[in-house]
C-alpha cells in the first residue's frame, strides 16, 4: 500500500499554520477539507498533472480547488512559516551543521511568465526564473529565492545568505550564519568576498583560471543534491503557475 502523501506527522506541523476557515452567514456546501487539498496540491506538484485532470480517486476535490488553496496559503505566508517550523526542529535536534554552507543558483523555464521572470539569453530569450539555494553541510535547504534567469549570480549572494532565518539551537542563541560558505566561480567577486567577510562568514569561492573544476563539488554537491530533489516535483522542475513563485524552500 502506498504511504499517503501528507502523513500524521506532517499534518501535525503544518495544521496549525493555516489559515481558518472562512465564515458562511449564508450556508453552501460543506468546504474540502484543508487536508485533502495538500494531498491534491502534492499530487499535482509531483505528478506534473494538469490541475483540471486530478483525479477524482484521490478524494481531493477539484483541482482549481486545490489550485486556490495553494494560492490562498502561499498569501497568507504559510510555506515561509513552515520552513521557519521544520529549521527550528531540526536545529533543536542538532540536524543542521553550520560549519559549511553552499550555495548554487538554476535555471527554470517560465512557460506562463508571471512574478520573477526574464528572457533567458541561452534559450532564444523565453521567459524563465533562475532558482538560488543556499543549503548547511548536510544540504538540508536554508533559503531560497526567485529571480529572473538574466539575473547574474553574484547579484543574489547577499540577499540568499540574508535571508537565512534565525534557527534555535539546542543550547544557545539562535544562528543564521554559517562559517563557511562555498561557492561556485560565478561568484568570484570582490564584493561577493567582502559582504562574506562583514557577516564574518569564511569565503570558500572557486575562483576564475586558478583552480581546477575536477575539485569544485568536493563541498558543494549537496546543494546540487538539493536542486536535483527540487526536480523530482516536475511541476517545480519547470514553473507552470505564472502568479505563484514558489519560494518556499
Amino acid at each position: 500500500m502506498a504511504k499517503p502523501l501528507v502523513s500524521d506527522a506532517l499534518w501535525a506541523v503544518i495544521k496549525p499554520l493555516l489559515p481558518p476557515e472562512p465564515p458562511k452567514p449564508k450556508g453552501g456546501r460543506p468546504r474540502l477539507s484543508d487536508r485533502a487539498a495538500l494531498t491534491g496540491i502534492l499530487f499535482v506538484l509531483r505528478s506534473d498533472t494538469l490541475w483540471e485532470l486530478l483525479p477524482q480517486e484521490t478524494g481531493c476535490g477539484s483541482g482549481t480547488t486545490c489550485w486556490r488553496r495553494l494560492r490562498n496559503w502561499q498569501q497568507a505566508g504559510v510555506w515561509h512559516k513552515l520552513q521557519q517550523v521544520l529549521l527550528n526542529r531540526q536545529g533543536r535536534r542538532n540536524a543542521i551543521d553550520f560549519s559549511r554552507a553552499a550555495l548554487v543558483s538554476a535555471a527554470v523555464a517560465a512557460k506562463n511568465g508571471g512574478a520573477a521572470t526574464g528572457p533567458n539569453p541561452t534559450d532564444r530569450g523565453k521567459a524563465g526564473s533562475k532558482r538560488h539555494v543556499l543549503t548547511d553541510a548536510n544540504g538540508i535547504p536554508l533559503a531560497l529565492r526567485l529571480t529572473g534567469v538574466n539575473v547574474h549570480d553574484s547579484r543574489m549572494l547577499e540577499p540568499l545568505v540574508d535571508a537565512v532565518p534565525p534557527i534555535q539551537q539546542s543550547w544557545g542563541p539562535p544562528r543564521k550564519r554559517p562559517s563557511k560558505l562555498h561557492a561556485d566561480k560565478a561568484h568570484d567577486q570582490r564584493r561577493c568576498r567582502r559582504a562574506l567577510t562583514q557577516r564574518h562568514i569564511k569565503p570558500r569561492i572557486a575562483r576564475r583560471g586558478v583552480e581546477s573544476r575536477a575539485k569544485l563539488g568536493r563541498h558543494r554537491w549537496v546543494v546540487e543534491r538539493t536542486l536535483a530533489r527540487y526536480g523530482q516535483f516536475r511541476r517545480l522542475a519547470t514553473r507552470c503557475e505564472g502568479e505563484l513563485a514558489y519560494e518556499a524552500v
